[in-house]
């Protein structure tokens, strides 16, 4: 059965293209050194990536954040904690007109601090 990913000695070599991407240059200085210690280039290890993502059609291994529920949880643990300190302390009550005033007010105040900046 022929894969199209690969190229025999005896078919006509793929087309080639090029990928450019940026990393921190720590990140690829370390990659460099591992893929050395493999036996392999940079541009081999990343070839290797790209064919396992195409023939498995997955990421060929699990990315995950906090489980949704957990960060949910989290929010609100935060949120009754913010209620709690705001109902022992001398802080008058806002309106939510106060609430969204204070809101543009800062956002109006990190507009213009951008706009100095450029």
């Amino acid at each position: 059965m022929h894969n199209d990913l690969f190229c025999s000695t005896n078919t006509i070599p793929m087309s080639q293209a090029t990928i450019s991407i940026r990393v921190d240059q720590t990140l690829k200085k370390n990659f460099d050194s591992l893929c050395e210690a493999f036996g392999l280039s940079t541009t081999s290890a990343i070839n290797i990536f790209m064919k396992a993502v195409v023939r498995e059609r997955k990421i060929p291994f699990e990315i995950r954040a906090d489980d949704s529920n957990v960060t949910r949880q989290k929010a609100l643990r935060a949120f009754d904690a913010m209620r709690q300190s705001l109902a022992t302390s001398d802080m008058p009550q806002m309106s939510l007109e106060e609430i969204n005033a204070e809101i543009k007010a800062a956002r109006d105040e990190r507009r213009e601090k951008d706009l100095r900046r450029h």
